[in-house]
């Protein structure tokens, strides 16, 4: 059987939700059986989104071969079974260096290089270097209809439709209804000109999926269809839900998965939800509420920690809880009080992140959960700042830093890895990528996994200093994680502590509504525990106990 393509854009303006709508498509095909891989293509000259800010395109997903790619792999991984790749992430960037890589061998003696055919055609190689064995791709353009830098992509898959013909491929083209409060009625007409743009590049839509906040009537369906030149039926509403694990069921509710199957003449046999519904039933319906707070440095724009959101959601579903996500900017900890917040959590945790900005606020907020005992998860960066905190305010090393932080600190617990040292370029040097880590036996962690050894996806240029391990665990801190050859420090915790546990690398890349993170599910599990010990202490009037008292070296 041929591989089938589903090319999906975006109109109107941006966030409308693309990667959520292409992951949906790919669980549908799971759904009826069909091997599937997702792509995503962006428009952005970065080679990837390494160096780019948080607050402008939100987190870094990172493959197990270390790619650091586009935030909307991690719904694909997370939607489906497909485990990504380099190879899912491409961007005009790493386009355009490849097609100059090959002028300058020679590749194109001769020719003059140009967007058409050279540039499309490096598009449409990398679209089916996914391909094998996959009975369905889906490739999602990044941007919006009507962007200058995305004509290339577009034009591209313009091009590829016409390569394997119409039968082997679909375009679904995401766009918005608004509804105007002022006339109190939805709007057809910013769908009916980006279908307009769309066409007018070369590209009908054969499905248009429609994001509104309301009921879509069926009179508005038969106006967009007649409009859009699309049939009724390909008109869906994505109305926006409570979970967007919701969303699988409402397309299918809509027949989304018949019509793409049809027009790209695969069986369709049984179809298989039930695992959606049971996590939307999960989701919905939960017996315990847990609040836990998230104390980082790009609270302000939450696609910044997507991946880490959804796995404390993950995490709760697996103890039958929802989960209140409350974000605390590290920076307000750096006053003289802390603020109201944080006493109102069941849980902390403190995220990755890079820079000096907000890192005296997180140490002060991991002495606060270590203190008064409040179960605590620190991951890649909120490992680092637990070593640092515990070095200070229990070993007594009161000027202990990173060298991040600090060019010279006095006592440098953290250090850049020594293979970086001299390193000064920033895309690509990092220890990125999946490595194993080796558990100790009895730990908090390997009781979480239940494994001696696990596989973890890494992104950090910063390690732990063994120099001071010896005194680290003099004072109590266990390492119980470390990588086989012993040079990487990867799991810290306090065993007497209910839960104070630290990793190097980022276990929310590789959790899922089917299988939450077991760190995770145990983070949330001691979160709740810790909310019944101050619910029960309430009951009998007792009060929270005080932090732990500081060393000697650092009162004087």
């Amino acid at each position: 059987m041929a591989t089938k393509y589903v090319f999906v854009t975006g109109g109107v303006v941006s966030s409308l939700g693309k990667g959520i709508a292409a992951a949906s498509i790919g669980a549908l095909f799971e759904a009826h059986g069909f091997s599937v891989t997702l792509m995503k293509c962006d428009p952005y000259i970065n080679v990837d989104p390494g160096t780019m800010s948080p607050f402008q395109h939100g987190e870094v997903y990172v493959t197990d071969d270390g790619a650091e790619t586009d935030l909307d792999l991690g719904h694909y991984e997370r939607f489906t079974s497909v485990t990504t790749s380099r190879k899912n992430n491409i961007t005009t960037g790493r386009v355009y260096l490849s097609v100059i890589e090959k002028e300058r061998r020679g590749d194109f003696l001769g020719s003059t290089v140009q967007v058409i055919p050279h540039i499309t055609d490096e598009i449409k190689a990398a679209i089916r270097d996914v391909a094998e064995d996959h009975d369905v791709v889906i490739v999602e353009i990044g941007g919006t209809v009507g962007d200058i830098e995305s004509l290339p992509f577009l034009e591209a898959i313009r091009q590829f439709r016409q390569d394997v013909g119409r039968g082997n491929a679909v375009n679904v083209h995401v766009t918005l209804v608004p509804y105007l409060a002022a006339s109190d009625e939805l709007k057809t007409k910013p769908t009916q000109h980006s279908v307009k743009e769309l066409r007018a590049i070369g590209i009908q839509p054969d499905i248009l999926v429609c994001r509104v906040d309301r009921h879509l009537p069926e009179e508005m369906r038969r106006k967009i269809a007649l409009f859009c030149n699309v049939e009724e039926r390909a008109v869906i509403p994505a109305r926006t839900v409570e979970t967007i694990y919701e969303v699988p069921l409402r397309f299918a509710a809509e027949n989304l998965d018949h019509i793409l199957l049809e027009m790209l003449k695969l069986p369709p046999g049984p179809r298989d939800l039930s695992k959606w519904q049971k996590v939307v039933d999960q989701l919905k319906n939960p017996r315990h509420r847990v609040r836990i707070g998230i104390v980082g440095k790009y609270v302000n724009f939450v696609d910044s920690y997507k991946s880490l959101n959804e796995a404390l959601i993950h995490g709760g579903m697996a103890n039958d809880a929802k989960v209140e996500l409350v974000f605390i900017d590290a920076e307000q900890l750096e006053g003289e009080a802390y603020v109201e917040e944080l006493f109102q959590v069941d849980g902390i945790l403190v995220p990755g992140g890079f820079g000096k900005r907000g890192i005296e606020g997180m140490i002060r907020a991991i002495e606060f959960a270590r203190g008064h005992k409040i179960p605590y998860f620190g991951i890649c960066l909120g490992l680092q700042t637990a070593v640092i905190e515990f070095a200070r305010h229990v070993c007594g090393l009161t000027k202990a830093n990173s060298s991040e932080f600090v060019p010279d600190p006095p006592y440098k617990v953290i250090y850049k890895m020594r293979e970086l040292v001299g390193v000064d370029t920033l895309g690509g040097t990092m220890r990125l990528g999946k490595y194993p880590c080796q558990l100790k036996p009895g730990s908090k962690a390997w009781e979480a996994y239940g494994a001696d050894t696990v596989w973890e996806r890494h992104r950090h240029r910063y390690e732990v200093n063994q120099d001071y391990v010896p005194i680290l665990e003099q004072h109590g801190l266990v390492v119980s994680g470390r990588s086989p050859d012993r040079i990487f420090v990867e799991v810290i915790e306090l065993p007497d502590h209910p839960f104070f546990v630290a990793c190097q690398f980022h276990p929310e890349l590789k959790s899922k509504p089917f299988a939450p993170h077991p760190l995770f599910v145990a983070f949330v599990k001691a979160a709740l525990a810790y909310q019944k010990q101050k619910r029960d202490a309430l009951l009998v009037g007792e009060t929270q106990p005080e932090p732990a008292e500081k060393p000697q070296e650092e009162q004087a």
